[in-house]
């Protein structure tokens, strides 16, 4: 095993005392070829081009001798520091950090970003990463190949966002571009690089908030809010117990993609997006969808909204993973399960449309449940009942299908 591991976070400027001495008694040094063309790398040091972090630790670990990591930026920061500290290596890591890229681009931008939700962007995390950017005013996007900024641009279709992409940041190489969403697949971008992704209602208050990212406390207080909030105009499929039952069934989070079709006044779709996921309200109605809009915008949070009737303006929409059906019935529901998103919710005025609509879930893989849910609204001054509202809720949730 290696005597003593040092990673060392690198981000173009002169190494630290720290940094050059660790190099200096290093016999092995890991990292890419820009760092291994360092001046500072001893050359009668080991050197190992940094590939996969994995298999350059079990290179470290059986390596007698002074070993070294070189990695851009911050490496304990979505860097090598957690590969290089699991359990199976048995290395002791001191870490000598650089500026993360995070922060060197959005220096660059001129922006703070206390109030920016950081991702990464693989090809298996792509899909997430852009439901956040559509969700979130600010994000910065750690990209990958197969997952930079054209494909972001690509996959945003119908989101107006403006990217700074930074470029081979810490280099002579390093360039900063700005812009839009729609523009960034008309170009090749070179690697490294990272997407600071803006637009859509503003993030931390004036003075800087309290927490980095999204604020969790902003806004009203409750996963559900009264008619009130949405104008009084909600309808029958849109009564606050019933909304709650859907929104605890669906369990929306961040990097999920939510469909409300049916969506009506916009309140399950603002109270979707106010649990940090991306949003898609669909109504045929053009005013549903100009409500909608308007308490999103008051409410803070932003979403799409399309205007079309369902199912068939359902197929160009990106995948879903939970759907909310507000309207349209087993038609609709049925073509939403083709889609295979993780859960769906529906309700039903009758048993019998109940039993049509489980039935086709269940046909499709889904497994099915229902409940039978009546609501009683008093009035406190009389405790008199005011409205009563009975609805059979219907989920269905796909086993096959990761969570």
């Amino acid at each position: 095993m290696a005597d003593r591991v040092t990673v060392i976070g690198w981000d173009g400027s002169p190494l630290t005392d720290a940094a050059r001495s660790a190099l200096g008694a290093a016999t092995l040094v890991a990292g890419a070829a820009h760092h291994l063309a360092l001046p500072e790398v001893p050359a009668t040091a080991e050197r190992i081009r940094l590939g996969s972090v994995a298999l350059a630790a079990r290179r470290i670990a059986g390596h007698r001798g002074t070993a070294v990591v070189l990695a851009d930026g911050d490496p304990g920061f979505f860097g090598v520091v957690r590969t290089l500290r699991a359990p199976e290596f048995g290395l002791e890591v001191e870490v000598v950090p650089g500026v993360s890229s995070v922060a060197a681009a959005f220096a660059r931008a001129g922006m703070p970003w206390d109030d920016a939700h950081v991702v990464v962007a693989h090809p298996r995390t792509l899909r997430r990463a852009v439901n956040v950017c559509r969700a979130h005013p600010k994000v910065a996007v750690l990209t990958s190949p197969g997952a930079g900024p054209a494909e972001l641009g690509l996959l945003l279709e119908g989101v107006h966002r403006t990217f700074v992409i930074c470029e081979e940041l810490g280099t002579a190489r390093e360039q900063v571009t700005m812009v839009t969403s729609d523009k960034a697949a008309d170009h090749t971008w070179r690697d490294p690089n990272l997407v600071i992704v803006i637009g859509g209602t503003a993030g931390a208050s004036e003075d800087g908030g309290w927490i980095a990212g999204r604020d969790p406390s902003a806004g009203p207080r409750g996963w559900t809010l009264p008619a009130e909030s949405y104008g009084g105009l909600v309808g029958e499929g849109e009564l606050e117990p019933l909304r709650a039952a859907q929104l605890a069934r669906l369990g929306p989070r961040m990097g999920d993609l939510v469909w409300d079709i049916g969506c009506g006044s916009g309140a399950f779709a603002t109270e979707a997006a106010r649990a940090g996921a991306a949003v898609i309200a669909v109504d045929r109605d053009p005013r549903a969808c100009d409500r909608t809009e308007s308490n999103a915008r008051a409410l803070g949070v932003q979403l799409q909204v399309v205007q079309g009737t369902a199912p068939h303006v359902l197929e160009n929409l990106p995948e879903p993973d939970v759907v909310r059906v507000g309207g349209g019935g087993a038609a609709v529901v049925s073509a939403v399960a083709d889609r295979r998103p993780q859960r769906i919710v529906t309700h039903a005025a009758t048993r019998d449309e109940a039993e049509i609509v489980g039935r086709d879930l269940t046909e499709h893989g889904y497994r099915v449940e229902c409940a039978l849910l009546q609501s009683v609204e008093l009035d406190t001054r009389a405790w008199t009942e005011r409205e009563r509202s009975v609805a059979f809720l219907l989920s269905g949730l796909l086993p096959d299908r990761t969570p």
